[in-house]
């Protein structure tokens, strides 16, 4: 079976290095906010563009204390996409606010900032994209509605470290970004972490303060906060990832290309991957490379009819591939109370019915993909089984 993800190969590949990283900490004895969080937050801050970063336990305790710190709370309004993960409203609803949903773009799956303008009000507080898949969102007229508004913007980057927009870092356009480390990340650890990069010290020293029992002096404690610090032994492995992260974004940007290509007679509509001047980029990673708008491919997403037979027929295939995400937020159970109904956020409804990932790693084979390959075309070439997606 070919995987979606495959971790094990990324350990075995830096084993010698990663081992010795964590026995060093072992042997340290010190296990909490020690040298390797330190330095792992400067360099963290410095790939993201950023003055400040903080780590934190996981990348749903960085969207909460940078809502936390921003006095967003009870009463308050954050307009965000509904096609993501939960915890991005998870975090909304953990500080008291209210998530205001509004549709996404079609063709990059992100938030649609041409509906944004429509659903603030006056207890609107917040505007909080997600950087979905890897694939930067449409920054300029998200930056532009916040300060026109006077609103926080707080980027969702959990699945994009490393991508750039206008030759800036996601999680540099904000007030903060809200970065995950979870295993299948990008860069991810071996368990859960998270990070908050931001410019503005006032809020760097909040977050950080917040985060450790809402005390800047131990055994003082100036507010209700988290225990929600990222481990030393999680900072150590990262920083021996993080030498390698360009290198892994690249080749994921590569295998994205050549699912392009393999799949361009496929039944199936492929990710359409915009700049940002609302472009399609140029071919080759060169060229790519110097774009406005550079992904990380965290997955690897395209649309197809009647999705869960065609992943059924790819399993019986050899290939594991899996929806993310199938039921938008505005019509999970958690959000019942907002009242929405199906057809309300139709572009977000059609897409989480069509969606559907491919293996997508660093370490995938040439093989490997060409199998997965023939085996979507196989699948999508049965018209009885599968009609082409509609647009």
């Amino acid at each position: 079976m070919i995987p979606l993800c495959d971790l094990s190969q990324q350990y075995l590949s830096l084993q010698d290095e990663i081992d010795a990283a964590l026995r060093q900490v072992a042997a340290s004895g010190q296990y909490i906010l020690g040298p390797h969080v330190n330095a792992l937050e400067q360099e963290i801050a410095e790939l993201c563009d950023c003055q400040y970063a903080v780590g934190v336990g996981n990348g749903t305790d960085a969207l909460q204390l940078v809502l936390r710190a921003l006095e967003i709370g009870p009463g308050d309004e954050v307009i965000t996409t509904p096609f993501t993960f939960v915890a991005t409203t998870e975090a909304i609803g953990l500080v008291g606010a209210k998530p205001v949903f509004v549709d996404i773009d079609p063709h990059t799956y992100n938030i649609d900032p041409s509906a944004i303008e429509a659903a603030i009000t006056s207890r609107t507080k917040a505007i909080l994209p997600v950087h979905l898949y890897g694939q930067p969102c449409d920054m300029v007229p998200l930056v532009e509605l916040a300060n026109r508004y006077h609103l926080a913007l707080v980027e969702d980057c959990a699945q994009a470290i490393g991508a750039r927009y206008l030759e800036r870092a996601v999680g540099s356009f904000g007030v903060a970004g809200c970065f995950s480390f979870f295993p299948s990340k990008n860069l991810g650890c071996m368990g859960d972490g998270g990070m908050i990069t931001t410019n503005d010290r006032s809020l760097y020293e909040r977050v950080e303060m917040l985060r450790r029992h809402g005390g800047k002096v131990k055994y003082h404690h100036s507010e209700l906060g988290l225990n929600s610090r990222l481990d030393e032994i999680q900072a150590a492995l990262l920083r021996v990832k993080l030498k390698h992260l360009d290198a892994w974004n690249t080749r994921r940007r590569a295998i994205a290309y050549r699912y392009n290509e393999l799949l361009a007679d496929a039944d199936v509509v492929l990710p359409n991957e915009l700049d940002a001047s609302g472009y399609e980029v140029p071919l080759g990673e060169e060229a790519r490379q110097n774009a406005l708008l550079i992904p990380v491919y965290h997955q690897y997403t395209l649309q197809v009819e009647r999705r869960d037979e065609v992943a059924q027929a790819l399993r019986e295939r050899g290939v594991q591939s899996f929806p993310y995400y199938p039921v938008p937020l505005h019509l999970q159970e958690v959000h019942a109370q907002l009242g929405h109904r199906p057809g309300d956020i139709p572009v977000a409804e059609h897409v989480a019915r069509h969606c559907l990932s491919l293996p997508m790693f660093p370490e995938l084979t040439d093989r490997q993909q060409q199998h997965v390959a023939d085996a979507l075309l196989a699948v999508t070439a049965n018209r009885q089984l599968v009609h082409a997606a509609a647009a």
